[in-house]
């Protein structure tokens, strides 16, 4: 069985969201998309549910963590090549998120990460497939 998966998000300003990850490239599914949330497509089994901080206290009895002064996830994406972390990155900041690092480079793996506007940190990195076994 192939599972699928979805990453909930609260976000303080949903259009502002779709609007930043729209300026990365990705798209969303509006059968699953309203005013209190968006299904953005990561690939065809993954997902990133982007939901309103009211929506998404609805499904947990524990306050909201604020993803600018702690952190709970990091959400790791697979990139085609090192050239598409750093144009992910570029990407993300000129759409008005932020860097935390500096890139690391191990050789056979490449790995950055910037903060969403909400804060949440997502790591784009590129592996060597040859390295992978």
């Amino acid at each position: 069985m192939s599972r699928m998966m979805f990453v909930n998000l609260p976000v303080e300003n949903l259009e502002q969201s779709k609007t930043f990850y729209t300026q990365l490239g990705f798209t969303f599914n509006p059968q699953f998309t309203n005013e209190t949330g968006a299904c953005m497509i990561i690939s065809e089994s993954n997902f990133a549910m982007l939901v309103t901080k009211p929506f998404f206290q609805t499904f947990t009895p524990n306050p909201i963590a604020d993803a600018h002064t702690t952190t709970q996830c990091l959400i790791a994406i697979n990139c085609e090549s090192r050239e598409e972390v750093v144009s992910m990155i570029e990407k993300a900041v000129a759409a008005g998120g932020k860097t935390y690092k500096e890139p690391n480079d191990h050789g056979f793996m490449y790995q950055h990460g910037f903060q969403d506007l909400d804060g949440h940190i997502w790591e784009p990195f590129w592996m060597n497939p040859e390295h992978v076994q």
